[in-house]
């Protein structure tokens, strides 16, 4: 079974890369869905977090607008937070991995947002890097409820940039050409690694077909 990084900076149509594999049958391990089970009522990370930043629960729940109003501008209280949650969330990856490995999955995709950040990229096989240009990601960031120019720039500040991601990617996919095109590409990687599921895996070895 290989293991597939899924990645992309803010805007760049992670989440629809992450449904068609969906729809091309390889499971998807969400990372931003299992911070908000973590956080959720009976989440495994709320009495943590409640502890490092006190009176961010209500209802048995962390409130989450709460919680990155004291976290966003803040790296001190951000990596408090991510030493939290960080490590929670690669446990689940790892029993979902181990899940799907039982199950006999010839693939699987880990969905995370900082893969490269968080040194994530060591637990795959392959890399796969969403892309888009920089006016189209500005575009779809801004038109979402209550995000600002300002606040564009400190999520981005906080990322790996768009052009470092590519080049340590395995396979790039631009999604700035419509969802056909961006399909399409998703298709060809799921037959690419499908064909070479027998083989020994190391993402680097697909670098030669990445583009």
């Amino acid at each position: 079974m290989k293991v597939i990084g899924l990645t992309g900076s803010i805007g760049m149509g992670k989440s629809t890369a992450a449904a068609m594999f969906r729809r091309l049958g390889v499971p998807v391990h969400d990372s931003d869905a299992a911070v908000h089970r973590l956080l959720g009522r009976g989440g495994a990370a709320v009495r943590l977090v409640e502890e490092a930043f006190p009176g961010v629960v209500r209802n048995g729940a962390v409130d989450r607008a709460e919680l990155g109003r004291r976290v966003f501008g803040n790296p001190a209280a951000l990596r408090r937070l991510e030493a939290i949650l960080h490590p929670l969330v690669r446990k689940a990856a790892a029993r979902f991995v181990a899940r799907a490995r039982a199950q006999r999955r010839d693939l699987v995709v880990l969905d995370v947002p900082l893969l490269f950040e968080t040194q994530g990229d060591r637990r795959c096989d392959v890399t796969v890097v969403v892309s888009a240009p920089a006016f189209v990601q500005r575009a779809r960031v801004l038109a979402r409820p209550g995000m600002t120019e300002a606040r564009l720039a400190q999520v981005l500040a906080q990322q790996m940039p768009d052009a470092e991601k590519r080049a340590r990617a395995d396979f790039v996919v631009e999604t700035g050409l419509g969802k056909r095109y961006t399909l399409g590409r998703i298709k060809k990687i799921v037959s690419i690694l499908r064909s070479n599921a027998r083989s020994r895996p190391r993402h680097r070895n697909y670098r030669a077909r990445s583009r």
